[in-house]
């Protein structure tokens, strides 16, 4: 499992297509593209714009919330929220070839999740953060040793990443709890240099590969 992922972010700096370009720029080999407002059409538009440099960088490419929109937009998989499609429901939709996410807030939605057949579950919020308008309970460092820790008494064996205001300083601690990684957007982009922010990120990762 990649240990590092960028979710896009519309800034008053950046596109939604620079945010990927820099994120990949920076050695991440990991985009979910989420576009909370947009339509179909807008979506598919910087679909088509991210896949490409996905491609090149052999990177996997997610789809935040539209299942209908996963094949259509050529990409790898797709991420959904708690107010999402249900896991098993998108599964049925698009089958064992495509990557299913999910967001959890609980050990309990974690043990939902992987019994529907999530590949993986975007946990959090760490602590709080700007670009969720509802933000479930913060878990911090305490919450994400619990659920790691209950995980493994009940033997259920899924990626878990952090995910919610997390920055460069937050990274080694929450990989100790047993994270298998950490979903990042505005630390980067807010950044003065995002690309050297990202490379600086990613070698953290290289020290827990």
């Amino acid at each position: 499992m990649i240990k590092i992922q960028f979710i896009t972010h519309q800034t008053p700096r950046y596109s939604y297509i620079q945010s990927a370009q820099m994120a990949l720029e920076g050695g991440c080999r990991w985009i979910q593209l989420r576009m909370k407002e947009a339509t179909n059409d807008e979506i598919i538009d910087v679909a088509n714009q991210i896949r490409p440099m996905c491609k090149q960088h052999h990177a996997t490419f997610i789809i935040d919330d539209h299942v209908e929109l996963v094949k259509q937009a050529g990409a790898d998989g797709v991420h959904l929220g708690q107010q999402d499609m249900p896991i098993d429901e998108a599964r049925r939709i698009l089958g064992n070839d495509y990557i299913i996410g999910g967001t959890a807030n609980t050990f309990e939605e974690i043990v939902l999740h992987w019994q529907h057949g999530a590949n993986y579950i975007g946990c959090g919020p760490f602590r709080f953060t700007s670009t969720k308008k509802r933000l479930a309970p913060i878990l911090g460092i305490d919450g994400y040793s619990d659920i790691i820790n209950k995980m493994k008494q009940h033997g259920i064996n899924i990626p878990i990443i952090a995910i919610g205001g997390i920055g460069y300083d937050d990274i080694n601690p929450l990989l100790k709890t047993g994270l298998n990684g950490i979903a990042l957007s505005g630390a980067i982009l807010q950044a003065n240099n995002p690309i050297a922010e990202m490379q600086h990120i990613m070698t953290i990762q290289s020290l827990h590969s």
